[in-house]
């Protein structure tokens, strides 16, 4: 059973410059006593290998895996055929990354902002997916979206891509919902973000689903509100160990 933070629910601290990625895992280790860490590209100084090599070397001193690389910014389809080239070149070095850092997950969206997928959009992300997640299985990790903005927040959507992806390199990262789409993602699912909301209320629920799915990753905390967030994480994280428990 592997617990982990993600690093977005440090946030609001991180705009007020009294954390940083390194901070972040002596939080993990030290204040929450985990053994996983769950780093958002928020918090990444830099892609270069030399600051990569710190980083890694930050977990291995601390003994945490890193489950998951949350990457926002170059996400797959963008209308203009230059900026998306540009994101594809900018997936390439969060893929060397993930590789560099031992990461076992790595989280990277689709991108179309509508509710749905053109035939252009779905055979472009289907497709740069593909290679993404051969490339991610080569190494080691899966690769996959998220469930939280765009076209990917409807589950239809998300079924549609995984089932013609159909690839042991890829994986949803599952954003639970509370709501008959998590089962849906559920056969997919890489990596968990566990909202405030969904642990005061069907938390007990989620996890329930995501077992009887089979899932063998981390349970994750993500916090939302840029505010109080040490002891908002905390509170979270406890509710997690608990129903885990139970």
């Amino acid at each position: 059973m592997t617990i982990a933070i993600a690093s977005y629910a440090f946030h609001g601290l991180l705009r007020e410059g009294v954390i940083d990625l390194f901070g972040y895992l002596e939080s993990c280790r030290y204040r929450y006593d985990l053994r996983a860490a769950d780093i958002w590209s928020g918090m990444l100084q830099s892609l270069d290998d030399g600051y990569l090599r710190k980083v890694r070397r930050a977990l291995d001193e601390r003994e945490l895996s890193l489950e998951n690389l949350c990457v926002d910014g170059p996400h797959i389809w963008e209308d203009d055929a230059d900026v998306r080239e540009q994101h594809y070149q900018k997936a390439l070095r969060y893929l060397h990354a993930a590789e560099v850092l031992g990461a076992k997950t790595m989280r990277l969206d689709a991108g179309v902002r509508e509710d749905t997928f053109t035939a252009e959009q779905f055979e472009a992300i289907t497709a740069r997916f593909r290679e993404y997640a051969q490339r991610a299985h080569d190494a080691g990790f899966r690769v996959g979206p998220e469930n939280h903005w765009g076209a990917e927040v409807v589950p239809e959507n998300m079924v549609a891509l995984s089932q013609a992806i159909d690839h042991p390199g890829y994986g949803v990262l599952l954003h639970f919902r509370g709501n008959d789409g998590d089962a849906l993602m559920a056969p997919w699912a890489m990596h968990t973000h566990f909202s405030w909301e969904i642990c005061q209320s069907g938390l007990e629920r989620s996890i329930a689903l995501l077992r009887d799915a089979g899932y063998q990753g981390c349970w994750s905390v993500e916090h939302h509100s840029g505010t109080n967030e040490y002891d908002e994480v905390a509170i979270q994280l406890a509710q997690i160990r608990r129903a885990l428990a139970q």
